[in-house]
């Protein structure tokens, strides 16, 4: 579980130090549902802007920000339903939104679900200690973020070929930036450029989202109960949450869909992965295009248990989707098939990544044959604010996106097969959580005694897990008290 020993001499400091320089933190509960935020904070944010270097941007951290750049309140939660003549489809296809939060993703949410217990327990110092946020591009950018805003010097670790937007934004937050060797699937070199710092600054300190237990903590909590919502605010009587696709990436959005799984019965969960690197569907290996689902390892904090199904996504489709989405001549071809402007205006909220869940939603509705009452769940990680070079790049090597490329590009998307999709048996889930020991066991110094309480007792360690934010929630509420005493 997640460490929420106190050392109360260093806990003093951070109150004075959040006290000094006017941050508050939330709550989970705040996080879920924004109506029980403050009043005096939303007063403040009435006149912040939604990237701006604020310590109330704390409180911006949820899916209900109303959809603007400057100065917005809370309303229902960011989503976006994909009409037929996209999906292809009967089912509904539903993806929650992730530009709408401070930095245009969602990654901020599990950044500080693991920074707040070390920060309201003690265990770090903010004055001496540097917050190491390893990632494959957002959760490294939401750390740097989060870290700005509670005073807190970080250092950001990616792979040097992710998008250049990625890199530019980054510089300007962080102290330190990092790119390790490879791209979007190297994700070992970033784990050993981890090792390397722990062992050679005894200041850093690394919140690895791969397998810090409050990644999950926080999409269970918060993720799970927004997908939840939308069902509830566009359903009809009848409809069904038939499940959720998630891409592996660290596996944190995973939780997300077992929350599902506990609030609708027969909900499925599907975990997506590029099939050029299909570490789940085969064991296997390679390298890929969809930017921040870093693969190649089973990530610590992947419930196995309550996965049902791996699909595989060509990494060429959401390449071509992305043209098809946001070049002229791909959104004409939409519109000309039945896709409306309220639809066509909102694709850009989709990123590489966003436009593979996608895909994935697509191939899980296809392949269980959904109908209209069905409804599957995705998240939209982040919008083409991060990627509008990649659109340049494929510009000069492949050539003026036009007509001919944008049909070509519809039929691809309306034939999206049922390809690369198993349904996990028993023994599957049981060999893929037995990949864990390799990376983390063997390479990492995790406990197999604790490998083997994830799977044969793993009705305990997850729940177990899952009731934490209660405690924390205590915890950050009497933190908060003592920062607002005078």
């Amino acid at each position: 579980m997640i460490d929420l020993s106190i050392n109360e001499a260093q806990r003093k400091k951070n109150i004075r130090r959040c006290r000094d320089k006017g941050i508050l933190l939330p709550t989970y509960a705040q996080m879920r549902d924004p109506a029980k935020i403050p009043d005096a904070v939303k007063k403040e944010l009435a006149g912040v802007g939604l990237w701006e270097v604020h310590p109330r941007n704390l409180f911006r951290i949820n899916w209900h920000n109303e959809p603007v750049e400057k100065g917005g309140g809370f309303a229902g939660v960011n989503y976006l339903e994909l009409p037929r003549a996209i999906t292809g489809t009967r089912a509904r296809i539903v993806g929650i939104a992730g530009k709408w939060f401070p930095t245009g993703a969602h990654k901020v949410g599990p950044a500080i679900s693991c920074l707040l217990p070390e920060l309201v327990s003690g265990r770090f110092d903010p004055t001496t200690q540097k917050a190491v946020w390893p990632s494959t591009g957002n959760y490294c950018r939401g750390g740097a973020y989060i870290s700005r805003l509670l005073a807190c010097p970080s250092i950001a670790i990616l792979p040097e070929g992710m998008s250049k937007e990625r890199f530019a934004w980054l510089r300007t937050m962080a102290e330190e930036v990092i790119a390790t060797p490879g791209c979007e699937s190297n994700v070992k070199e970033i784990f050993d450029k981890c090792i390397e710092l722990e062992r050679t600054r005894p200041d850093a300190v690394i919140f690895n989202q791969f397998d810090r237990l409050a990644n999950s903590l926080w999409h269970y909590n918060v993720t799970g109960p927004a997908m939840a919502e939308v069902f509830g605010k566009i359903a009809q009587p009848g409809d069904v949450v038939a499940g959720a696709v998630l891409a592996s990436g660290s596996a944190g959005t995973m939780a997300a869909g077992s929350y599902l799984r506990d609030v609708f019965h027969g909900a499925k969960v599907a975990v997506a992965e590029a099939l050029q690197c299909p570490t789940i569907l085969e064991n296997g290996f390679g390298d890929h295009r969809i930017e921040g689902i870093g693969d190649k390892h089973v990530p610590w904090i992947h419930n196995l248990r309550e996965t049902d199904m791996a699909i595989g996504i060509d990494d060429e489709l959401p390449i071509r989707f992305m043209r098809l989405f946001n070049e002229a001549a791909g959104r004409k071809a939409l519109a000309e098939n039945g896709v409306d402007r309220e639809v066509l205006d909102k694709l850009e909220w989709l990123g590489i990544s966003s436009i593979g869940n996608l895909i994935g939603a697509i191939k899980f509705a296809k392949y269980y044959e959904l109908g209209e009452s069905d409804f599957v769940f995705t998240v939209f990680t982040d919008s083409m604010a991060m990627y509008q070079s990649r659109i340049a790049e494929l510009d000069a090597k492949r050539g003026t996106y036009d007509p001919r490329q944008a049909d070509r590009d519809c039929d691809r998307l309306s034939g999206i097969s049922v390809d690369h999709v198993l349904e996990l048996s028993h023994v599957d889930r049981r060999r893929i959580h037995q990949l864990k020991y390799f990376s983390w066991v063997e390479q990492l110094g995790k406990s197999v005694d604790e490998l083997r309480a994830q799977w044969s007792d793993y009705r305990n360690y997850w729940a177990g897990l899952r009731v934490q934010s209660a405690e924390l929630d205590r915890m950050i509420e009497e933190f908060n008290a003592e920062v607002q005493a005078v």
